[in-house]
């Protein structure tokens, strides 16, 4: 009797993921660009690209090592997915090491960022929303000898310990795509990174009439007056350093003297049309705006314009700074207090004046309460009888030292309480184009761009840890995730836009609770919907079978959300080749 042979496949999301990417253009765009040697056989760059980031978002990593023999046991798989005949050896290590090397040059990525920006806004006709600005750092374990990349600097993983590189991101809102992509040495600054991922955004959503939004580092006049020249607009706050701490409370005189009515801001109900609503919702913040006049050198020229000074108090920012202000002098007073403890044996007395007042001062400067508390040093002299002792006679000695008192300066207290919660925000943005309202709710959805940071850093992308070691490959790895990130960002757009749309939510996406419905689901929960789906191969004496688990009504909902067709899972098993058994 002849034996039945029974081979499987896990497909889950892996189809899925192929053809989002195909008609997100990555393959084409890839394959444009890059032009590899003219002996270089097998699998194109460009479904190299997509077949490997489809594993990165299938199984959430980034390791060249494991592709290989995923791929072997996902072949007919993506014999029947690729439009190329494909290989298991197109996996190996050396052709993926060629991708991210290949990515790394510069002038190669920006093509390959220009022209599929420009096909992603067109193919999905995104509206010409906000570019927001803004930059993450990523701790390696890398010797930092020789490396230029990988460098020590303010570490927003709070591993100053470790060196690290810095990614720069321009992304366009609300659905957070990116535009322009920067990867940096850990220890350059921000500052410098704004104008040039400016210009990047610019070569993909063209130049005139954008708004970029950025913080407090995009607020450097340099800066502004590169977007004024270009005829963009920006929104930022502005650093409390210099003269801005004057000119906030100059600003704030006659609010406090009750001559400048304050504007009240809700939250946007329903959606954002730039108008305050007739439902008020939540109250977001109150402000007033002046205008100011402002001039800066460009390339050589003298650029002028007008600029609007957004004073802006926030109530939720208010009870925050409040109650970390209480905390900070709270734990400063007990600092202070425990510098100059009652004698004791093994605790330290203070004779040095100028060495106890350096103490104080280093406290007062990490807590930022300089000016709040007061503290005095008294002197305190103590009578200390030595016996004797051999043949020394008993003696008296004085033993000095100093001890510090400190209270709260109530009225600088009050005062600085009193500007907790009011910031300035400049914008040259006119103001039937961003009035005031507008620009607070603008400026609010900066969790948009932070949603691209922890995907970047966590699942499924997973920059950390970096399991490269060359630079070149560090670099192409980022950039080769950020095409990820796009996959991601684009997905969950469409189908929150499609939901929208309809007026209707999915059900079904939250394990143990199957009913939970949500109208904003994430591109992993979507994806996540998609295990268990496996293709079988049955070899019989007279015949090969070839089956595809069925896809479940969400499943199939999902994919008609996406604008795809359920045949790139049903059609599998007539794209597959019979094998013999």
């Amino acid at each position: 009797m002849a034996e039945v042979e029974i081979y499987t496949e896990r497909i889950d999301d892996v189809p899925l993921l192929v053809h989002q990417q195909q008609r997100m253009g990555i393959p084409e765009v890839l394959d444009e660009v890059i032009h590899p040697h003219g002996n270089r056989e097998g699998l194109s760059v460009g479904w190299l690209t997509t077949t490997w980031l489809s594993y990165i978002l299938s199984e959430a990593d980034h390791r060249m090592s494991e592709v290989e023999p995923w791929a072997e046991k996902q072949i007919q798989t993506l014999s029947a997915l690729l439009p190329e005949p494909v290989g298991v050896k197109d996996f190996t290590d050396d052709r993926l090491a060629d991708v991210v090397r290949w990515l790394s040059h510069d002038e190669t990525w920006e093509e390959v960022e220009t022209r599929l920006g420009q096909r992603l806004i067109r193919v999905y006709d995104l509206q010409p929303g906000p570019v927001r600005l803004d930059s993450t750092t990523a701790a390696v374990y890398h010797d930092t000898e020789g490396n230029t990349l990988f460098q020590h600097g303010h570490s927003k993983d709070h591993r100053p310990d470790l060196p690290q590189f810095k990614v720069m991101l321009g992304a366009l809102d609300p659905l957070g795509m990116p535009l322009a992509t920067l990867v940096v040495a850990g220890n350059e600054a921000d500052d410098g990174l704004y104008v040039p991922t400016i210009t990047r955004a610019r070569r993909v959503v063209g130049q005139g009439g954008r708004l970029y939004i950025g913080d407090v580092k995009m607020s450097a006049l340099a800066t502004r007056a590169f977007v004024q020249d270009g005829r963009d607009y920006y929104l930022m706050p502005l650093a409390q350093t210099g003269e801005v701490p004057k000119l906030l409370a100059a600003l704030l005189e006659p609010v406090w003297d009750k001559r400048q009515s304050l504007q009240r801001i809700y939250a946007p109900s329903g959606e954002d049309t730039g108008e305050e609503t007739e439902v008020k919702g939540e109250l977001l913040a109150l402000g007033y705006e002046v205008p100011r006049p402002q001039k800066a050198k460009v390339n050589g020229k003298w650029v002028l314009w007008e600029e609007r000074l957004l004073v802006v108090y926030s109530p939720s920012l208010a009870k925050r700074a409040r109650r970390g202000l209480a905390q900070r002098l709270d734990r400063a007073k007990r600092e202070l207090q425990a510098l100059t403890p009652p004698r004791g044996r093994g605790k330290r007395q203070w004779d040095d004046l100028e060495a106890l007042q350096r103490a104080v001062q280093s406290i007062l400067k990490k807590r930022r309460v300089e000016g709040l508390l007061e503290v005095t040093y008294l002197r305190e002299v103590e009578q200390r009888h030595i016996r004797r002792y051999g043949d020394r006679s008993a003696r008296t000695e004085e033993q000095v030292r100093y001890v510090v008192q400190v209270q709260r300066n109530a009225e600088a207290i009050a005062a600085t309480r009193r500007l907790l919660g009011w910031r300035l925000y400049a914008t040259n943005a006119p103001g039937e184009e961003l009035p005031l309202a507008k620009g607070v709710w603008a400026y609010r959805g900066a969790p948009r761009i932070e949603r691209d940071f922890q995907r970047f850093k966590g699942r499924p992308l997973g920059i950390r840890p970096l399991y490269v070691q060359r630079e070149d490959h560090a670099k192409g790895m980022v950039r080769l995730l950020s095409l990820g990130l796009r996959v991601l960002t684009v997905v969950e757009h469409v189908v929150r836009e499609a939901l929208q749309a309809i007026g209707e939510t999915l059900s079904g996406l939250y394990a143990g609770n199957p009913k939970r419905q949500t109208a904003r689901p994430t591109t992993e929960r979507l994806l996540k919907a998609f295990r268990g789906i496996t293709l079988t191969v049955v070899h019989l004496p007279d015949r090969t079978i070839h089956h595809v688990t069925p896809l479940s009504e969400l499943q199939r909902r999902i994919l008609a959300l996406m604008g795809l067709s359920a045949s790139i899972y049903e059609n599998l098993v007539l794209s597959i080749e019979p094998i013999p058994p």
